[in-house]
């Protein structure tokens, strides 16, 4: 049972915990859908040592998901008002063990899931730009890998400089918004087809300060979300 109101998640792998020990489920309520106060969700029957063993497994899963899709719900929500096509997306800044499960929850609340790795793109950050430039950075990277590249930049002239080389994603990292919404006036105008991110300082205080971007990404999703409260209440029938 949901104890408020939340955007629901993580039920299906809910269910896989109470079907391990032999237990017959029914999802009322599907993930990525609002649920309110007091509303039963699932309901799952079977031996009471075999629920009471999947219990606390399945409410801090669901609990969690939960907790994150509603907030993306909540930031896409509000942030499409001044921007429509904006998208918040998720970080590398995850649980260990659980990123696949946060990275869904990310997905149903109707945000990016983003990076789930280092495989699965090209992501120039500070840490490399002391050993190369940007430029050569990005020339390297195209030469030997077919993946998207992005560039994590913290100045004005950088993002031109990303922009020249027609860096798939800019990235304004620790960009106070004015300063934000110059850089990625500018390296539109030399790479009009570019995307620009922000990360860094984002919260959901002040995320609507950044929609001038097409991605807002911000570790707070995963790394500081508080869970929803649900509860599983046993019947003797």
């Amino acid at each position: 049972m949901a104890r408020e109101n939340c955007i629901v998640a993580g039920l299906e792998e809910a269910r896989d915990v109470f079907s391990h020990f032999g237990l017959n489920v029914s999802i009322i309520i599907k993930d990525g859908e609002e649920a309110k106060a007091g509303s039963r969700v699932m309901e799952i029957r079977g031996k009471a040592r075999s629920i009471l063993a999947g219990e606390r497994l399945a409410l801090n899963i669901i609990s969690r998901m939960s907790g994150i899709a509603s907030l993306v719900r909540e930031l896409t929500t509000i942030c499409r008002k001044k921007n429509p096509r904006v998208k918040i997306a998720a970080t590398r800044k995850t649980t260990p063990g659980f990123r696949a499960y946060e990275k869904k929850a990310v997905e149903l609340g109707g945000g990016m899931p983003h990076r789930m790795g280092l495989y699965d793109g090209v992501i120039i950050k500070d840490n490399h730009l002391i050993y190369i430039s940007i430029r050569e950075a990005i020339r390297k990277a195209r030469e030997k890998i077919d993946k998207p590249i992005e560039v994590e930049v913290e100045s004005i002239d950088d993002a031109i400089i990303a922009a020249e080389e027609k860096a798939d994603i800019i990235m304004l990292d620790n960009m106070p918004p004015a300063k934000g919404i110059i850089a990625a006036r500018e390296a539109r105008a030399v790479h009009p087809k570019v995307k620009i991110e922000v990360s860094g300082g984002v919260t959901p205080e002040n995320i609507t300060n950044y929609t001038f971007a097409d991605i807002i990404s911000l570790g707070w999703l995963t790394h500081s979300v508080k869970s929803k409260d649900f509860s599983l209440d046993m019947e003797k029938v």
